[in-house]
């Protein structure tokens, strides 16, 4: 998938795909990602944008940086530059209204499994 935004990025705008163009394959494929699915996990809980640096991972910085591409390109979040550090939110308004129930089924699902194995 080529993501692309409504308008073109310039200078540090990263781009993301229009809700028209994300798809659920891209979705369903970022999530099966035990890494990605704790980054939307913590980001479905947070009040306010997470930096990206903030998030404690068990992949070596490079490896982070891939993960939060792939989340960025599915569609499932919004990435924007504030100064120095990269802030992350969740696309929650555009995946429900794409696939309706889809996110917080899959939230739940993810913290019974959490509960299951004492994770």
């Amino acid at each position: 998938m080529t993501p692309r935004t409504q308008t073109p990025p310039t200078g540090r705008e990263l781009e993301h795909p229009a809700p028209e163009e994300i798809r659920l394959e891209e979705v369903l494929h970022a999530l099966s990602d035990p890494v990605r699915l704790r980054i939307v996990r913590v980001l479905a809980v947070a009040r306010e944008d997470l930096a990206c640096s903030g998030f404690d991972l068990p992949v070596s910085k490079s490896t982070t940086t891939h993960h939060f591409r792939v989340l960025r390109e599915s569609g499932l979040i919004h990435q924007c530059y504030r100064g120095t550090a990269k802030m992350s939110t969740l696309r929650r308004d555009d995946l429900e209204r794409l696939f309706p129930g889809l996110l917080g089924s899959v939230l739940t699902a993810a913290d019974r499994q959490a509960e299951r194995l004492g994770g």
